[in-house]
């Protein structure tokens, strides 16, 4: 069986501990070696550190925002593919997230494999 995201370090930002524990299952399950943080500063932090692939990322976090978390990790040298994930349905918001280098954005709730794709995808892209 192959693997879609062997290799790969993803780190998963949610404050609904449910959806954090679901997508990480599902993001090891394909081969990747995950980290988790439920809130922005810690998902600063994690990024420095662990310098992810990619980062699935929530907008509505407490302590720091996705977008004030993304346009923390686009200062690095290396970034990661970002993947944003929301309940809000605002075209603003998308718009901005995609300004500031988030590479796909998806509305809550999505399917795993959906985003497993599209992940595997973005990750083998940058490769090339």
């Amino acid at each position: 069986m192959e693997y879609r995201l062997n290799g790969y370090t993803i780190l998963i930002v949610d404050d609904d501990l449910d959806i954090l524990e679901s997508i990480e299952l599902a993001i090891r399950a394909e081969g990747a070696k995950t980290l988790m943080a439920n809130n922005g500063t810690d998902a600063v932090k994690e990024n420095k550190i662990a310098k992810p692939d990619a980062i699935i990322l929530d907008m509505m976090l407490p302590k720091r925002s996705g977008f004030l978390v993304i346009e923390e990790i686009m200062k690095s040298k290396k970034t990661p593919v970002i993947v944003m994930l929301t309940a809000n349905q605002g075209k603003r918001h998308m718009a901005y997230a995609k300004s500031l280098g988030v590479s796909e954005y998806f509305y809550k709730p999505i399917g795993l494999d959906r985003l497993i794709d599209r992940i595997s995808n973005l990750l083998s892209e940058r490769i090339k």
